[in-house]
């Protein structure tokens, strides 16, 4: 709770709400007080003691609370049934919508000092951010979300920092994506706050990053510590997030059975609670899976449902990402044309500060596409293009097989030295799998016995 007003606005409250009952003075004051007392209190001569204030309140048919500070009776319980609608308008896919409900509990919090309730809005603001692309923005409302939580708890700040990590991998920042997640694992590790949600939360949150980067076998280790925590988390959204993550390790193993098997797992808790854009997610993980695995028709099946919900719930950013996969599946299939016009259709929503690796993944995809049409001089622009974005973002699991591409181009165009070049950068990338520039990977969480369950074994 804030303190209390200054006396002179708490005398007026008080004698707004004496004369609206119709008491006098006397009436207000006795039998504990004086009429003189409460005349001066009015005046906003005294400041009223805790214990006056309760008696006072109590005349008036009022809170203490909003005696004090002039907050409405059970004000903060309304904002939380707000937020409730807030949420499920954003789990429906209306992230507009949703965001000008945030915005206005927001605004009534702030006005009442009510700090939590002004963080969970900021919160959702900010996962409105996200589901629009508005990266900056997302960033923007995380931090503040962060602040207004400065002074409480690790585990319960835990939210803002994951959506700031989030929004910077969104954006192709791999790297400080990485350390934010890895440095507040290790506050948390370290300092013994073994929050399960929490913990579950980053794990989830940080498998996307190293995958990208080629640090496999970091992943993979988070997403060990992911199922190890999963029957310990209370919040099944996150158990359903943690499961679509497991799933790219998974998959990277070899073990396609069982990461299709954390999908369903995740699509199934994502379809009882309605969350719209994480189900389309899931469809289009699934569609990942089955194109690595080279069941192209499957693959087309889910990619095309997941953008076609994603395009319902204007999820801009991602619908775009799951654009790129979907035209690798077409290009895969032999309709190159109806994927080349697919991804010149969402190039415009990338760039290098918002979703570089699926832009890269984009012009990678138009380069090859090009050179089979034996256009070398478009395909290497693509190509280069391509690089550029992804030395940017410093993903290297990418980067090789890109430098490979460009230089069997270069090769055949007879610039002999230039392809040397592109093969020698392309090498450079080329770490041990599982390695990463980052330093000692994070402290391991305990690992308390899980019970028997349907969740895929440990890694």
């Amino acid at each position: 709770m804030r303190e209390r007003d200054e006396p002179e606005v708490v005398g007026r409250r008080v004698q707004r709400l004496r004369a609206q009952r119709g008491l006098t003075q006397r009436q207000l004051a006795e039998p504990a007080y004086t009429p003189a007392y409460i005349s001066t209190l009015e005046a906003g001569r005294v400041r009223a003691s805790d214990e006056a204030l309760r008696h006072i309140a109590d005349r008036l048919g009022v809170t203490f609370e909003e005696l004090a500070v002039g907050r409405p009776a059970h004000l903060a319980t309304g904002l939380r049934l707000r937020l409730t609608e807030a949420q499920r308008l954003l789990a429906d896919g209306r992230a507009e919508e949703a965001a000008v409900q945030y915005g206005l509990v927001r605004a009534e919090a702030k006005a009442h000092g009510l700090g939590c309730e002004q963080a969970a809005a900021l919160l959702g603001l900010g996962e409105c951010a996200l589901e629009t692309g508005a990266l900056s923005e997302a960033r923007e409302f995380f931090e503040r979300a962060e602040e207004q939580l400065d002074g409480q708890t690790l585990p319960m700040r835990v939210p803002a920092v994951r959506g700031r990590a989030v929004a910077h991998y969104l954006a192709g920042e791999l790297r400080y994506a990485v350390y934010l997640l890895e440095s507040t694992l290790d506050e948390l590790n370290r300092g013994g706050l073994h929050d399960p949600d929490a913990l579950l939360l980053l794990y989830a949150s940080v498998i996307g990053p190293y995958m990208d980067m080629g640090a496999h076998a970091r992943a993979a280790q988070a997403a060990e510590f992911a199922l190890a925590l999963a029957p310990r988390a209370g919040d099944p959204a996150l158990i359903a997030r943690m499961h679509r993550s497991v799933a790219r390790t998974l998959l990277a193993e070899g073990r396609i059975a069982e990461a299709d098997a954390s999908l369903a797992k995740a699509a199934e808790l994502y379809a009882q609670l309605r969350l719209r854009t994480e189900l389309a997610n899931c469809h289009w993980m699934r569609g990942y899976v089955y194109a690595q695995n080279g069941e192209l028709d499957r693959a087309e099946e889910e990619l095309r449902q997941a953008h076609t919900m994603l395009a319902r719930t204007r999820a801009a950013l991602y619908r775009s990402q799951a654009a790129v996969e979907l035209a690798d599946v077409l290009h895969r299939r032999g309709r190159s044309e109806e994927a080349a016009e697919l991804l010149e259709g969402v190039l415009g929503d990338f760039s290098s500060e918002r979703g570089a690796v699926h832009a890269a993944a984009a012009h990678r995809l138009l380069g090859i596409i090009a050179e089979d049409a034996r256009d070398t001089e478009a395909a290497e622009e693509h190509y280069v293009r391509a690089l550029s974005l992804l030395e940017r973002a410093g993903a290297a699991g990418d980067l090789a097989d890109l430098c490979r591409l460009l230089g069997d181009l270069l090769r055949r165009t007879g610039r002999t030295e230039a392809a040397l070049d592109a093969y020698r950068t392309g090498l450079g990338h080329r770490t041990a799998p599982g390695t990463t520039t980052l330093g000692p990977a994070p402290a391991q969480p305990p690992l308390w016995p899980v019970p028997p369950s349907p969740v895929p074994p440990p890694l």
